[in-house]
């Protein structure tokens, strides 16, 4: 069992929805992005990593009601690009302030991949783009990236995090203005007493980085995650069900 969990300020008041039931799909909304960064060198498509599969969920569930998908951390400018693609309704090659202003992004990663995410959303609020979310999952924070500030464009940030082993991630995240994004907590979890079978992973990773290994596999942290994500998008479910 997991335990030392932080609670935002109260555990009730800040429980997370329950997952969403599956959309069925009636049109495509480019404005609503859902991209998840991997850590390390792990590639986009690695079937077994929890990123790639909540991206597949999610991408099931909503199909062309919104552009969900999985980059390594060091193309994130390939990411940017296609987000600014997305964003591009009227495909004049640039984007309008409104263009810009329906945007619906959702950002997430572990690790070097945690740390991406912040770098993403920072370099979009310099284009004057909103994010809905960043989640950092035992952020590890990159060479020329800073991961600790989440930047004024960003609505609600999350951090999970565990403290130990020779890899482990960012305690504390906050906001660069407290006035424009809400810090939803600083979730630290110990792995101490606790073994996850994280099939499919390194035998590297599991020897020198088990912890940072476990909060990956981790299936508790990644349904809340997922419910969060979910509960981000409602209009996609009620267009869906046609209300």
């Amino acid at each position: 069992m997991i335990s030392g969990i932080v609670p935002f300020e109260s555990r009730a008041q800040h429980m997370l929805a329950p997952a969403s039931p599956v959309a069925e799909p009636l049109r495509s909304t480019p404005s609503t992005i859902v991209i998840g960064f991997m850590g390390g060198m792990v590639k986009r498509d690695a079937p077994n990593r929890s990123e790639v599969r909540l991206a597949a969920k999610l991408r099931d569930d909503y199909s062309n009601l919104a552009y969900v998908d999985t980059y390594q951390n060091a193309r994130w400018k390939e990411a940017r690009t296609k987000i600014l693609a997305l964003l591009d309704t009227d495909h004049d090659g640039k984007l309008s302030e409104e263009e810009k202003q329906k945007a619906r992004i959702i950002l997430y990663g572990h690790s070097w991949g945690a740390s991406t995410a912040v770098t993403l959303a920072r370099e979009l609020s310099a284009l004057g783009i909103p994010v809905l979310l960043t989640v950092q999952v035992d952020s590890v924070q990159k060479m020329g990236q800073k991961d600790d500030v989440i930047p004024t464009n960003v609505a609600e940030a999350m951090n999970f995090f565990q403290p130990d082993g020779m890899l482990h991630g960012r305690k504390l995240i906050r906001a660069e203005n407290p006035g424009k994004t809400k810090i939803l907590g600083n979730y630290e979890l110990s792995y101490k007493h606790t073994s996850l079978s994280c099939e499919g992973y390194p035998w590297q990773q599991k020897l020198f980085a088990r912890e940072h290994m476990y909060i990956e596999c981790d299936p508790q942290v990644w349904t809340q995650i997922e419910s969060l994500i979910r509960s981000k998008l409602p209009q996609l479910q009620a267009e869906a069900h046609g209300n």
